[in-house]
């Protein structure tokens, strides 16, 4: 397969006065500026990549003719992408491409299996402005009063009162000390007292509880390989620094790297 790709690479799409624009060098030029061309069709970006390359072409030709390829400035921009480009290689090869679906896989069901079961509530509520309001609509609730509706009349919440005071499904610490108290002492299908917050006063319905689920593992896939690879990319960059020689000449720079290691190291005792 990967002699395949290597010809396909190598598939001449344009020649600009003999010389050739590989199928390889195309995908190049996408990298690095198909982001900018937005939701284009396939057909019209791939005509502006080759119009950007030939383009590219005869601005090299024209700096070649003018002998611009050549002094201390040309060669300082040249190990500069020399550089970058070894750099991609080595990131996309040996750092990104050591991290597998199946590391992703094994890290996502280690990181499952760690965690502890997390109770999840339904709650509906119906925030009113004083405690004499809530006691009175939680006292025709009692009566028999629909729950939703009576949200929909008088709730405050412009966030929920259209669904009838419904808050969904959330787990411990994500709502004010007060509210979250109250609710994860009732009972399924029961009312709480008036509750007061920073809000205002609120008469709060429990629906349902339910432990909380991890998320699927496509849904955090790229997210948890992605963490994998900026963690694989530390590591061996630490380890390189390890073994490498550095020495930084710039006075200023040195002073800074100097002081960054003292305020680091723990006194010695």
């Amino acid at each position: 397969m990967a002699s395949v790709g290597l010809s396909q690479d190598n598939r001449v799409v344009v020649t600009i006065n003999g010389k050739a624009i590989t199928e390889g060098e195309l995908n190049l030029a996408n990298a690095e500026i198909g982001a900018e061309l937005g939701n284009v069709p396939e057909e019209t970006k791939r005509r502006v990549l080759i119009e950007f390359m030939i383009e590219s072409q005869l601005l090299a030709e024209a700096a070649d003719s003018a002998k611009l390829g050549q002094g201390p400035e040309f060669e300082q921009r040249t190990r500069y992408w020399r550089r970058r480009a070894l750099r991609d290689a080595y990131f996309e090869n040996k750092i990104k491409g050591a991290v597998s679906d199946a590391d992703a896989r094994s890290f996502y069901d280690s990181q499952v299996a760690q965690m502890k079961p997390e109770e999840e509530i339904k709650t509906r509520h119906i925030l009113v402005e004083t405690e004499e309001q809530a006691k009175e609509i939680r006292e025709k609730i009692s009566h028999g009063a629909d729950f939703a509706q009576m949200a929909k009349e008088h709730s405050k919440d412009p966030g929920s009162k259209d669904d009838g005071g419904d808050l969904g499904y959330f787990a411990r610490g994500q709502m004010v000390p007060q509210f979250e108290e109250a609710a994860f002492k009732l009972q399924k299908g029961d009312l709480s007292e008036p509750v007061q917050t920073q809000f205002g006063w609120h008469v709060i319905q429990l629906d349902d509880r339910r432990q909380r689920k991890p998320p699927e593992f496509s849904a955090v896939k790229e997210r948890l390989m992605a963490a994998m690879v900026h963690r694989k990319a530390q590591e061996v960059v630490a380890e390189l620094r390890g073994k490498a020689k550095i020495e930084y000449v710039d006075p200023a720079i040195k002073a800074q790297v100097e002081a960054e290691k003292q305020a680091t190291t723990p006194p010695k005792k």
